[in-house]
């Protein structure tokens, strides 16, 4: 049995009789490189527990071995959207010597990379470049020490729109992405800087933290748009050299972009003519359709019976405009509006996503009683569900589990 590192410090002596545990339970899957450094990761993650590190570890080294992260990834040759439209790079390391990542995130074309690519192919391209980015940590801290093992990742989110990570198969893959990231990567956080963010952010993010471990939340420092607040912090972890000067920093690329986009590629709609026939799309969805009578209403029950759960809906309307709100009801028969009402009119398909809690119905209600002219015909889908925190990862990459389960059946009323 290898001895504890003497580099490993800040561990008192239960956690380090857990680590010498851990070691000789999984010795006979370790690599060279998988030092005491990457066996706490897996141990802090089950709160010391070496059992359930132990799962932990293997369960990820069996995922690992379906996906080819350690055999076919590195030469698997990305589609051309992905490889031109992929928003991300990285500008240099942090003080501690970590790999700085960069996301515009208003580059993600979420809507037009799921109509051009697979879901299977958007997770290989991002967990390539995540092995990159720690291929380069671990030689980082060959020279700046264990401190540069772990990732800092700057998110910017100006221009963010929740419309299309509102839209279902984008927000499955933000959720499927969480899970995998937390079932095989923990602990290699640093910090999260989130700059940029408008008011409707935190409805996204009070969403997609429950798919988070609290070591991950912890990590992530959100901000506004006043970068007077939020450059000083970022300045704290990393260098004006390092950084982009549209950041605060003095870098600019050869082309004189101030945000370095031949470093860090900027993503960007994609065009249409990759679009593929088999892509997830509205028009192929299934949506329940009704018709709401003049001076009448359309309501759909769904209940939640979950302390913390989200409802999410995507509807339409063929012509004209109808009135669209969302009421819950407790055990008591207190009702209350919680979402609206607006207007929705003929266009583009409303979608959303709102936390919701339980025991309550939670009536979605398209109203069409100021009309007294015309009927309005809606298409609808709605469900009510909760993340999904013991999903098995270890499935092969053509069939990536979703990260929700339907907790309700939709009951219609036309009243």
């Amino acid at each position: 049995m290898a001895p504890v590192s003497n580099t490993v410090m800040g561990i008192d002596d239960d956690q380090r009789f857990a680590l010498m545990k851990f070691r000789r339970s999984v010795r006979d899957v370790l690599k060279p490189e998988h030092n005491d450094h990457y066996l706490l990761r897996w141990l802090r993650a089950r709160q010391w527990d070496p059992e359930a590190a132990e799962k932990m570890l293997r369960d990820s080294l069996i995922w690992r071995e379906k996906w080819g992260v350690d055999t076919t990834l590195e030469t698997w040759q990305a589609p051309e959207p992905l490889e031109k439209y992929f928003p991300s790079g990285t500008t240099g390391f942090d003080k501690e010597g970590s790999p700085i990542i960069i996301v515009p995130f208003v580059g993600l074309d979420a809507w037009g990379m799921l109509h051009s690519v697979t879901r299977t192919d958007v997770i290989r391209m991002i967990l390539r470049h995540l092995e990159n980015y720690l291929a380069s940590a671990r030689k980082q801290s060959l020279e700046h020490g264990p401190a540069a093992l772990k990732v800092t990742v700057l998110f910017d989110l100006e221009g963010f729109n929740i419309r299309q990570y509102a839209w279902k198969p984008a927000a499955e893959m933000v959720f499927t992405l969480l899970q995998i990231y937390e079932a095989n990567y923990p602990e290699i956080l640093k910090t999260c800087f989130i700059v940029n963010a408008p008011k409707v952010f935190s409805l996204a993010f009070s969403v997609v933290k429950k798919f988070m471990h609290e070591y991950t939340i912890s990590k992530i420092k959100i901000y506004g748009t006043d970068t007077k607040k939020w450059q000083p912090q970022v300045l704290e972890l990393i260098d004006r050299d390092q950084l982009p000067a549209h950041y605060g920093g003095t870098l600019v690329d050869a082309n004189g972009d101030p945000r370095c986009s031949l470093m860090v590629k900027p993503g960007g709609k994609v065009p249409k003519s990759y679009y593929s026939k088999n892509a997830p799309s509205e028009q192929s969805k299934e949506y329940t359709r009704v018709t709401v009578k003049t001076g009448e209403k359309h309501s759909v029950d769904l209940l939640c019976v979950e302390g913390e759960s989200v409802l999410k809906w995507e509807f339409g309307v063929d012509s004209h405009d109808i009135k669209f709100l969302i009421k819950r009801k407790d055990e008591d028969g207190n009702e209350t509006i919680v979402h609206g009402p607006k207007k929705v009119a003929e266009g583009p398909v409303d979608v959303g996503v709102l936390p919701v809690t339980g025991p309550a119905t939670y009536s979605v209600i398209f109203d069409n009683k100021s009309a007294y002219l015309r009927n309005k015909k809606v298409f609808y889908d709605v469900l009510i569900s909760i993340p999904e925190k013991d999903l098995n990862l270890t499935d092969v990459p053509e069939d990536v589990p979703e990260a929700t389960e339907h907790l309700a059946t939709t009951k219609t009323t036309g009243l």
